[in-house]
């Protein structure tokens, strides 16, 4: 991992590991319904061993305490604990589709702050992956808990903040906000990590869930986000909640129904046709906050 972030990745590569990201971060709706802890203890103790992973590849972390670092920081640790407790409130389904609505934030903000063009492609390919993601839940949505649905609307809320906030760090320094992000997270859930205690099942998601679900997954979108658009970056990993019904399936042996095949089609299609279409489109790296789409 360490020859990657000093390396600059093309485009190609980047969305590569949104995706690997992605892959791993589908793995939390069900392994944090496998984990019966109070949502904050899950969350903080997820977070702890994320933190070690980080803070050994990063050895010595460049902490500047600027508002970027603090922001970035502040948000990531709203996006995991809102949607951990989200996913302990509402159904895994409710949770996902609804912290998903992160590219329209992030389209509604990426020219303004980041001087990013949303161009219609951009808006086409949103529409389509709302429609796709509505199709896709159509049999699992469900009224669920209202706040966890709402603490799940505001997980992608956080999630766009977040992803903003990273595009703006200098000189790459997109690892530091996430470190201290999850160290905040552990801190705050510390309190809440009382007696019963997770089963051996339970412990052996949780940690599952700090080294790759939540720490190999944030590195390599931490790694990929210098390189690509927040807009890309926010939303090829839409692909997770596609993802999360194969391990119900593999699990638990329920097959998605036809409107989640069309749906989850109609995703799939609709983010590569947008990553074809712009292909060649955008400039490189070079300058810091200059990209168009």
């Amino acid at each position: 991992m360490q020859k990657y972030l000093d390396k600059r990745l093309s485009r190609n590569e980047a969305l590569v590991f949104l995706a690997l990201a992605a892959l791993l971060w589908s793995l939390g709706g069900l392994l944090i319904k496998l984990v019966d802890w109070h949502p904050l203890a899950i969350a903080g103790a997820r977070s702890a061993i994320a933190a070690l992973l980080f803070g050994a590849v990063l050895r010595r972390p460049k902490l500047d305490w600027s508002p970027l670092l603090c922001g970035g920081a502040l948000a990531y640790a709203a996006t995991v604990i809102l949607f951990v407790s989200a996913t302990r409130l509402t159904t895994a389904a409710n949770a996902i589709l609804l912290q998903f609505t992160a590219p329209v934030y992030v389209a509604l903000l990426a020219s303004w702050l980041l001087k990013e063009r949303t161009r219609p492609v951009d808006w086409a390919a949103i529409f389509f992956v709302m429609v796709g993601m509505g199709l896709f839940f159509v049999d699992g949505f469900t009224a669920g808990n209202q706040l966890g649905n709402a603490l799940a609307v505001c997980s992608g809320i956080s999630f766009a903040a977040m992803l903003i906030l990273l595009r703006l760090q200098k000189n790459g320094a997109t690892l530091e906000p996430l470190f201290l992000g999850n160290v905040l997270t552990a801190l705050i859930g510390a309190p809440f990590m009382t007696a019963p205690f997770p089963g051996f099942t339970g412990w052996g998601a949780l940690i599952v869930l700090g080294l790759f679900q939540l720490g190999l997954s944030y590195l390599l979108y931490a790694v990929a986000v210098r390189h690509v658009t927040a807009l890309e970056a926010s939303l090829v990993p839409v692909i997770e909640p596609l993802l999360n019904p194969v391990w119900v399936f593999l699990a638990l042996g329920e097959a998605p129904g036809g409107w989640a095949l069309a749906g989850g089609a109609l995703v799939l299609s609709s983010v590569t046709g947008r990553i074809i279409l712009v292909s060649g489109r955008i400039p490189a790296r070079g300058s810091e906050n200059t990209t168009s789409v």
